[in-house]
């Protein structure tokens, strides 16, 4: 059976297949859901951070939940990540950050919670600024390494990818040229060391929205050719191949993410080549607010595009999509994609 959790502003669906049959249900929808991970060991245990009311976990596949997260000073979680490699009582051990820019560590499900204050004492952080909310920033993104326990990569909107090598007790403090935007960042369990980032960077600077490194963040190429949008949302790559990447591009930031603007779009890129914009079987590009992208561990050579529309898989490595028969509430056609989760069970 394949479970799909899918966070729109509106509210977090949980989607259920199996033959081909799709059921859902939607939770959370007062609290506007941001982010979504589950527990690699227990894919049934998921996590959802929230806009107004923190974190929230599940026991039951998204079925019911329940808060958790005393110890988590700020109610909007706007990033959470748990570890397949760090563990506590068979669980996985949860990063969470949020809006101020803090970030926090659980080993114990949730139920209770630990700041690991030093990310704050960066040179970095006197730039940090969201540009609609100028005034404060958060952690955007939490990836954790898929082969070093303790190696996190956390990402500022707006401001600094960072990094850590003993689970957030010491940071080093970005690169100079690191992108500074980073909405997703990307690892893969067969290609050690080697980070896929998709950034806002290409809004002011094109050629700067698609970013790789391949010695964990010290330095970092930008392979753009055919990439004709730079405001880069979202990245995934494929399970099997480390070489085939799909991103969520659009032309600027209201393209992205403004309704009455929207105008987004995906590429591939496969074996080094150039990337190629993918539409076989996507709405048109005018009205479709960004995509947010998701591969399944168990599912190689397949991705997951949430958007506005709907919900689109493809079979074949991301050349052709088709959008998932399910039930899609007529108001998540103005709603922001937020987060995706694919597991199997």
């Amino acid at each position: 059976m394949t479970t799909i959790y899918a966070a729109h502003r509106h509210g977090l669906l949980a989607i259920h297949g199996d033959d081909g049959r799709w059921s859902v249900t939607t939770q959370l929808a007062e609290q506007e859901p941001q982010c979504v991970a589950a527990d690699p060991a227990h894919p049934e245990r998921v996590y959802c951070g929230t806009l107004k009311e923190g974190l929230w976990r599940s026991d039951d596949a998204g079925a019911s939940w329940q808060p958790v997260g005393p110890g988590i000073a700020h109610p909007m979680v706007m990033a959470v990540a748990v570890s397949a490699l760090e563990q506590a009582n068979g669980f996985g051990v949860i990063y969470a950050g949020t809006e101020p820019s803090a970030l926090y560590r659980s080993e114990d499900g949730g139920v209770t919670w630990r700041e690991l204050p030093s990310l704050l004492d960066l040179p970095s952080k006197s730039t940090w600024a969201f540009p609609p909310r100028p005034y404060t920033h958060h952690v955007r993104w939490i990836t954790l390494d898929p082969h070093e326990p303790g190696t996190l990569y956390v990402c500022i909107e707006a401001g600094a990818l960072v990094r850590s090598f003993d689970g957030g007790r010491t940071w080093d403090d970005r690169h100079a040229d690191t992108p500074w935007d980073t909405h997703k960042l990307a690892a893969h369990p067969a290609a050690p060391g080697r980070l896929y980032s998709a950034a806002g960077d290409g809004f002011s600077q094109p050629g700067r929205g698609y970013n790789e490194s391949r010695d964990h963040a010290t330095s970092w190429q930008r392979p753009d050719e055919g990439l004709r949008h730079h405001y880069l949302w979202s990245v995934a790559v494929d399970p099997g191949d480390a070489e085939t990447i799909v991103v969520a591009a659009s032309s600027s930031p209201s393209a992205a993410h403004n309704p009455t603007a929207a105008e987004s779009h995906l590429y591939r890129r496969a074996a080094g080549g150039p990337w190629a914009e993918v539409r076989a079987g996507l709405p048109e590009a005018r009205g479709a607010l960004t995509y947010v992208l998701a591969t399944n561990a168990a599912e190689p050579g397949v991705f997951y595009a949430l958007g506005n529309h709907g919900l689109y898989r493809s079979p074949d490595a991301g050349v052709n999509w088709q959008r998932l028969d399910l039930p899609w509430p007529d108001h998540l056609r103005f709603s922001h994609p937020e987060g995706l989760v694919v597991v199997s069970a």
